[in-house]
């Protein structure tokens, strides 16, 4: 049998039936562990969620990686064409990309999209061309974005609000997807027509403009304001053919990968293995910016964490101080009986760590509750032109719950392992008389 932990489990229980000076202090001390933990699960749920959602409009909008001739100049239009008969591009893939079957490609025989570099989830050929959609009241600049076949429409799906997403997969169709904010600019919905107009370059004839009637056939809406009041998305057919290109032509490669952490790695295995005359970009340094904010969020959530913590743990001590001096005869009687210092301690660290488990427990039961309503309900919402989201996106996973959790406990005790060195200074034949 383990003595400090039976008596340390009498001493809990004698607490049960009987008010003594310590119990507010305790109730006290619990709840701290307790709103810590909800305000340190909130903090990393909604810090994590906010990084991971920005992280993914942008890739939906670029890829994580950009292959692209350096002729480009860093344009919103794709200026000069790049082939799609390139080393680095799997011909196996490319195949099943022409007969519209590369979202089973895994079932295929897994081949590799880009054979030098592992950890390539997919490849895809865009290009862009910058027009204008007029109505009979109002115009707008826009940028049109061109996919084919092996567009990944994935991403796409849970920023849909209306209508579908086009089928670029057979004949040139004129479907387009719209953004909800170039739509209501613009008075557009579902079904109509967005007329649009291109600048022809070098043109001879008389006719400087290309004019293409594009339907409408589904509104998106990302939050992300950079994107959504630029882009929309036709087939890319539209823009070879007013470019002059030829069919295997498009203005850039975006590269996805698997592991996001590995992106650098990535970005930069992928820059040594393309030809000289084309560049690549992540997406973490074309928007530098966007993600050097982001990175501010891992500070903030380490220092809230770190003083939410300090916090519990000096309530923490406090309740342990009031425990021992409350506990100071018993302390007594147990040293005249042959204790030791180190097997008191070991009795309050025992109570100190009930305490903290009745505090997490609590903890957790309502900030995952809180976490679970944000995430089906979107309670708490955002300004998406600061944020550039709209409701508070979170992040449960069962890892970081645990590891907030131990690593709690952990630091707290440690932190008790001071103040309950002080039982060591009891004098035996003082503490037994002590009122």
């Amino acid at each position: 049998m383990n003595f400090e932990y039976f008596i340390a489990k009498r001493l809990i229980k004698g607490k049960e039936h009987k008010s003594s000076i310590s119990t507010p202090i305790i109730k006290i001390a619990i709840s701290a562990i307790a709103i810590g933990m909800v305000m340190m699960l909130i903090t990393i749920a909604t810090g994590i969620g906010l990084q991971r959602k920005i992280r993914e409009k942008v890739a939906a909008f670029n890829g994580h990686v950009l292959i692209s001739s350096f002729d480009n100049n860093s344009s919103l239009e794709s200026l000069i064409p790049i082939s799609k008969d390139q080393k680095f591009y799997s011909k196996e893939f490319k195949a099943l990309v022409e007969n519209s079957d590369w979202t089973n490609w895994i079932e295929k025989g897994s081949p590799s999209i880009f054979p030098e570099v592992k950890g390539i989830a997919h490849m895809q050929g865009v290009a862009t061309k910058m027009g204008i959609i007029r109505t009979e009241t109002d115009f707008d600049g826009v940028v049109i974005k061109g996919v084919g076949k092996d567009y990944n429409w994935s991403y796409f799906k849970e920023y849909l609000i209306e209508g579908r997403i086009p089928d670029f997969r057979n004949e040139l169709n004129e479907e387009i997807l719209l953004s909800s904010h170039i739509a209501s600019r613009l008075g557009l919905t579902v079904g109509d027509k967005a007329i649009t107009y291109f600048l022809k370059k070098n043109s001879v004839s008389n006719s400087k403009t290309y004019i293409r009637a594009f339907k409408i056939v589904g509104i998106y809406s990302s939050g992300f304001q950079e994107f959504d009041e630029k882009f929309l998305f036709a087939d890319i057919r539209h823009i070879q053919k007013m470019n002059k290109w030829q069919t295997n032509e498009i203005g850039n490669f975006e590269v996805f990968i698997d592991d996001f952490t590995a992106i650098d790695t990535k970005g930069q295995e992928i820059y040594e293995n393309i030809p000289s005359t084309l560049d690549s970009q992540t997406i973490t340094l074309k928007y530098a910016m966007i993600f050097e904010w982001l990175k501010l969020f891992d500070l903030n959530i380490i220092g809230i964490i770190g003083i939410i913590i300090l916090v519990a743990g000096i309530n923490m001590i406090t309740a342990l101080l009031v425990l021992i001096l409350e506990k100071t005869p018993m302390i007594g009687i147990l040293k005249a009986l042959g204790s030791s210092d180190w097997s008191i301690r070991k009795m309050f660290l025992y109570n100190a760590a009930y305490l903290i488990l009745i505090g997490l427990f609590w903890g957790n039961l309502i900030g995952i509750g809180l976490l679970l309503i944000q995430d089906y309900y979107g309670v708490v919402g955002l300004n998406p032109e600061t944020y550039y989201v709209d409701t508070a996106p979170v992040y449960i996973n069962l890892g970081y719950i645990l590891l907030l959790n131990v690593g709690t406990i952990l630091l707290c005790l440690i932190m008790l392992l001071i103040p309950s060195y002080i039982v060591s200074k009891i004098s035996p034949t003082k503490s037994i008389r002590f009122q």
